[in-house]
């Protein structure tokens, strides 16, 4: 499977546009100068992490979950089974919040696992 992120100069490149959410498309179209210095501080906070590439967008899927941020899903669990994430693993890090933050990770559920079934 292809890399869905690539990130050149500081700009986030979209392999997949399908993936990506409509707002975020929008944020990226309407607001370049901003859409940039956001993919430079990814760059660098990637830099920074200790976590490998695939446990990073697993976490990243429980705080999407957690924060109700439905719309990165698809391209965010997508990213996680091409870095190798099993289907159990995203239900996981869908349900891990469950204990902090209620029964509200749950609506997230569908999203992802269709996003994890559709390929």
């Amino acid at each position: 499977m292809q890399e869905y992120v690539s990130r050149i100069g500081g700009l986030i490149k979209v392999d997949n546009v399908p993936q990506v959410s409509h707002a975020f498309m929008t944020f990226m179209k309407e607001a370049p100068e901003q859409q940039k210095a956001l993919g430079e501080i990814v760059k660098k906070l990637d830099a920074a992490s200790s976590l490998d590439a695939k446990t990073e967008e697993i976490a990243y899927i429980s705080v999407l979950a957690a924060v109700r941020l439905e719309s990165g899903l698809p391209f965010h669990v997508k990213h996680a089974k091409a870095l190798g994430a099993t289907r159990d693993e995203i239900i996981s890090a869908v349900l891990l919040p469950l204990p902090a933050v209620g029964n509200v990770v749950i609506q997230a559920l569908p999203v992802a696992l269709q996003a994890y079934d559709s390929e």
